[in-house]
């Protein structure tokens, strides 16, 4: 399972992949695609820091979405991704929670390991963190070991705990190497690797 709007995204090259949106904005025969593409058109200008464009774009889709679960589970993504990175992590987290929740309901696996490691990484409590990072590896798509154990990592790193960050840094590399399609991902799961060795050797 994965996303039909990952391959429009380059998050080196924003212009292309708005551009790309806009073109798949097109081709959606309801409304309720439309609202999923508005999402992605948001989340560009949040990346952009544009974070007043991006609730007015998610507040032009939200009428959209109706009851469509899965419109609605990226609509609550963004707009938690857009107060987190406007610096409001704590409106963040619940819209976060609730996506992850809705997600399953709807068995929309990607879209819900999306929001378990958005949870994971909008709190710092290292309990809370290890909490959602089991629940989205136990219960979402596969793809996002990677990121989970990653983000995990170097919450750990951050502490101090170079250890438990290398144990996290090879579980992500492992699950990294089960999506060959990610050269970039396997480069980054190497370097945070031997990042954390080198931490290690200097304790």
């Amino acid at each position: 399972m994965s996303d039909r709007f990952r391959p429009l995204w380059d998050f080196d090259d924003l212009d292309a992949s708005a551009q790309r949106f806009r073109a798949q904005l097109e081709q959606e025969d309801s409304d309720a695609g439309r609202a999923e593409v508005l999402a992605q058109v948001a989340r560009v200008h949040g990346l952009r820091g544009a974070f007043a464009e991006c609730g007015r774009v998610l507040d032009e889709a939200e009428p959209l979405a109706g009851d469509d679960a899965r419109a609605n589970v990226r609509l609550e993504l963004e707009r938690g991704r857009m107060f987190r990175s406007s610096g409001d992590p704590e409106a963040a987290y619940p819209l976060f929670a609730s996506a992850y929740d809705r997600a399953l309901e709807a068995d929309e696996l990607y879209l819900a390991g999306d929001a378990a490691h958005m949870c994971a990484i909008s709190v710092d409590d290292r309990k809370l963190q290890e909490e959602w990072t089991q629940r989205g590896l136990e219960r979402t798509d596969a793809y996002w070991a990677g990121p989970l154990y990653n983000n995990l990592g170097w919450a750990y790193f951050e502490d101090g705990r170079y250890d438990r960050a290398l144990e996290l840094f090879e579980l992500a590399l492992e699950a990294r190497l089960r999506d060959p399609g990610n050269p970039q991902a396997i480069e980054w799961a190497h370097e945070a690797i031997a990042e954390a060795k080198q931490a290690l050797a200097g304790a």
